[in-house]
């Protein structure tokens, strides 16, 4: 067998050959899918890494407060911290018209009252409009004239509508209770204003 002397220069040439080919070959044999051992895996965690965003609710917050608008706050607040994340309460407010202890719920307006200029003076509202001088029929009232009552705004006269509608006529003021967002303070707040 005859050999092949080869000078340096010709080796480097003919391992760049063979290196371009087995590249190129490799490239068309593998198919593009193919795993590639070149970049490494990280593991995966299958628990959370922060709490889901479905957590937090948006509150209106109206009325008597520092800064009113709307607040993002986890979804078991209470009102009270709603009225704390908007500065908390005015001068003028009147916080025994507020269940502070209440929980809010996604959506609700929580408004705080402001105080009236004299006791005899009629109420109004957290936006200045005059509470209504006629007591407002819970069986009848529209949800504009439920929503000019002081503390109640839109959001909880579609509540008091909604469960007239599941429980038909208001046989007692007391019923409203039973409405998210009526406490017992705003309960003997809206009990002269309002009649079954």
């Amino acid at each position: 067998m005859a050999s092949f002397p080869l000078t340096r220069r010709q080796a480097l040439v003919v391992t760049g050959v063979l290196a371009v080919t087995l590249f190129l070959a490799a490239k068309v044999l593998l198919p593009a899918g193919a795993p590639r051992a070149a970049a490494p895996t990280l593991p995966v965690s299958t628990a959370p890494a922060r709490a889901p965003r479905a957590a937090l609710v948006v509150v209106d917050v109206a009325g008597a407060v520092r800064r009113p608008g709307l607040y993002r706050l986890p979804a078991r607040s209470r009102v009270a911290d709603a009225v704390a994340r908007a500065g908390g309460a005015s001068a003028k407010a009147d916080l025994e018209g507020v269940n502070l202890a209440a929980p809010v719920a996604d959506g609700e307006q929580v408004v705080v009252p402001r105080r009236t200029a004299s006791p005899g003076a009629a109420s109004t509202r957290a936006s200045g409009t005059p509470a209504p001088s006629a007591p407002v029929s819970l069986s009848t009232a529209t949800a504009d004239e439920l929503d000019a009552l002081p503390g109640v705004g839109p959001v909880t006269a579609q509540k008091i509508l909604d469960y007239r509608a599941r429980h038909g006529a208001f046989r007692s003021v007391d019923e409203l209770d039973a409405i998210p967002g009526i406490g017992p303070a705003r309960l003997e707040q809206l009990r002269p204003l309002v009649v079954p």
